[in-house]
Formats: structure tokens, sequence, C-alpha cells
């Protein structure tokens, strides 16, 4: 694609996206939820309670075992940090036994590792576990995440009034930019509202672009591949439904389908590396949601995978796009991202069963000259040339991807292999 083009495209990107700054790219990082939940019993659980020992030894980990030069760098503390009551001033304060340094000592830690600190809060007088929530106290809270030096704070909706996020979501990301801190704002926003898949409801993607860096779109993750395909099918429906739904992410402002949640029981490798790739091909954030401390080489070798994580933040920010759904989205999907230098393409297997030849048509590659294509699988490592024809995979394996960047060059001499699944992973010791 020739520079002149690609800069069009970056400028007519960005030009609606909340303009603080941050999150250029699709946010990289860690949070406690998915893993380790609302565990508050240190006694019972000291390696897997919301303490600052866990967020310690987290931080250690993505700092000293490649994830922090992968890219990897807010480390994000959940629901359940939080003393029962505020403070006597009003104060949101943290548990004194679980965080006895306090949030500015944590936060310090964790950015002298050379890494970013999040934290949790609701819209809502309560946390989703009952914690104090931030209604009525947006900028005294949002005052008090910044003295702490917070870098990312992701604000839920329980307790809240669904048909004022308009007003609260907008309000809190005000109070915000007014401490004068940069700190990445994630909105649960549209996870309360009508289901845009199943209804005629149309999500306010415009505010949300103006007001939030990211928004999670509807319900939480959790660790089994039931879960996981689930969300698959529903990022698929709404880019054929949901007016907007694709246009709206871009530089500083993406659509969020919750955490990854490779390393935990519940998906098998091939599922892990379906949903690392469906995630990059979505450009969505790459928010681990596990045990750093405790990963097996096959899952740490998914998680940093440098050709998936390039796709996934491959600056000119477009969100991919449904080519098509062979057999049905809940079977078989054909996705395709512009980059900034070619384009990516994931077929896509949730059955149970093997799916034969899969092809996009060369209309489906442009604007690259199809004529002289280099074509890279991104897990196999495989290099392949194409030639104006269909591009066919073969042989997709049941419950994973096939994830390819396809970028313009030369054929090399001789016949060319078919592209074929070689689901692999390079094992990294640690």
């Amino acid at each position: 694609m020739h520079r002149s083009m690609v800069f069009l495209l970056l400028v007519i990107h960005k030009a609606a996206a909340l303009d603080n700054g941050l999150a250029r790219t699709p946010p990289m990082g860690w949070m406690s939820w998915e893993r380790f939940r609302c565990e508050t019993n240190c006694t019972r659980h000291p390696d897997a309670c919301i303490s600052e020992r866990l967020i310690k030894e987290t931080a250690d980990v993505i700092a000293s075992d490649g994830f922090r030069d992968a890219g990897y760098q807010y480390v994000i503390v959940d629901d359940c940090w939080l003393a029962t009551t505020r403070d006597q001033s009003g104060h949101l304060q943290p548990d004194p036994a679980r965080f006895p340094s306090g949030i500015r000592s944590l936060a310090s830690y964790v950015q002298s590792r050379g890494l970013k600190f999040g934290i949790y809060g609701d819209i809502g007088t309560n946390t989703c576990a009952g914690y104090p929530g931030m209604q009525d106290n947006f900028q005294r809270d949002a005052q008090t995440y910044a003295d702490w030096g917070v870098d990312y704070l992701k604000v839920d909706g329980c307790f809240a009034d669904p048909t004022q996020y308009n007003v609260t979501y907008p309000g809190l990301g005000l109070a915000l930019n007014k401490t004068g801190r940069a700190m990445v704002y994630s909105c649960s926003w549209p996870a309360y509202l009508p289901d845009p898949v199943q209804t005629s409801y149309q999500t306010p993607y415009k505010e949300l672009q103006q007001h939030c860096n990211l928004w999670r779109n509807w319900v939480d993750i959790q660790s089994s591949w039931q879960s996981l395909s689930t969300i698959v099918q529903f990022w698929a429906l709404a880019s054929q439904r949901s007016k907007g739904f694709t246009e709206v992410a871009g530089p500083g402002s993406w659509n969020d389908p919750d955490m990854l949640i490779i390393g935990n029981e519940g998906i098998t490798d091939a599922q892990a590396g379906l949903q690392m790739g469906a995630w990059a091909i979505f450009a969505a954030p790459l928010i681990m949601g596990n045990d750093v401390r405790n990963l097996t080489a096959s899952q740490r070798s998914i998680l940093l995978n440098k050709d998936v994580i390039a796709i996934s933040q491959d600056p000119l920010g477009m969100q991919g796009s449904l080519v098509r759904c062979p057999g049905g989205c809940n079977s078989s999907q054909i996705w395709r991202r512009q980059l900034s230098t070619g384009i990516a393409v994931a077929f896509i297997n949730l059955g149970s069963s093997a799916v034969g030849q899969v092809c996009v048509s060369p209309a489906d590659l442009r604007p690259l000259d199809a004529s002289a294509l280099m074509v890279h699988n991104v897990f196999t490592g495989e290099l392949t040339t194409h030639q104006q024809r269909d591009l066919c995979t073969q042989n997709i394996q049941p419950t994973s991807i096939i994830l390819l960047r396809i970028s313009e060059g030369t054929p090399v001499q001789g016949s060319i292999a078919p592209l074929t699944q070689a689901f692999s992973y390079q094992a990294r010791e640690r």
C-alpha cells in the first residue's frame, strides 16, 4: 500500500476518537479478576488473595519473563481491593490488611518495574462485589486515583441506572481529565445495555468513542471453551447486525471482548491460540486474566507470539471485518483486517469437526496486488507465495484458527506448497 494512502487512513480513523493521547493501539497487560476473582482470605489462600503481594509478584514476572518486552504493560487490580467503607474524609481506601503499604506505594512498585498501574472502580453506589462505588464522588475519586499515580482505570456498571450511563460515564471521564493525569479510561457502559444482536437496540458507539478509550461490549468471559466460543460468535453477529460496531474502533478507542483466559483451566492450547489470534484480528485489548507465575511453556509461547502481537498492535488500528461465515457463524468464520503494511486473514473453526478447504478470493485481498503476495502463517511460521487465484486453506482442526499475514512480495521459484494447518507452538523455557 502506498504510504500516502496509509497516512490518509490513519488521519480519517483517528478523527473522532477520545483525544487524551492514550491507547493508540489496543492496551496490553494483566488483570486480576478472571483468575483470582474476589478472593480476600489471605490466611487460607495466601498465594491467590487480592493483595499487594499478588500484584507485586505478578509485576515481577511480567517484567522479568518477557511479557513487558512483548508489550504487556498494564498491571490492573480488579474488584475487591477496597475497604468496606470510605475513610473519615470520604475518600476511597484499600483494605488495610491486604494492602498495608497503600495504593500509592503499590503503584510506585509496579511502575519501578517499567510497567503501568491500573485499578478498578464502579460508576454506581457499589462495586459488583459490594464495595464502595463512585456515584456522587466523581471529582473526589478521580483526584484520589491521580494522587495515587494510577495509569489505567476500569469502571464497572453495577448498582447504577443504565439509562443514565450517557451522563455518568462522560461525567467521570471529564473528572479524570480535570486531574491532569493521563489515565486510560475503560468503560463497561455497553455491557449493561440491551443486546444489539438479539434486539433492535442501537449501541451508542459514537458516544463511546468520544468518551472512553475502550469499552466492554458483552457478557463476562469465563474460563471455558463454551464462554470463549460464544463471545467469538457474538463478535461475528455484531459485525453483521450492530451498526457502527466495526467502524467505531481505532487508535484511542477499542471494542473490548474481555480478558485473555490463556493459562487457565478450561481450554486447550489450540483454543488458546484461537483466542489470541481472534483478539488480534478483532483489534481487541490483550489483557491477560491468568496466573503468570504458573504458565506452561506452550501457554507462554502463545501469549508471547511476536507475529500475532504485531497484528494486534498494528498502528493503523482498524478492527477486523467479517468476510463471511461458511456454514454459519457458530461453526466457521473468515475475517480480514487491514494493516498498515498488508492485511491479516483469519480462518476460525468453532466446530467439533475439522473443516476442509476454505478460500478467500482476490477481491478479499484488496488493496494488495494479488499478482505477487507473500503469505505468512503466524502460528506455524510457514511462509509461502500466492499469485492471482483464490487463497485457500485446508484441514482447519476443530476449535482452532489459521491466522495469516499477507503482504506484497516477489514470488520465489518452484512450486509452492498449499497452506495447511500444523498448529504448533515454540516452547520457551522459563
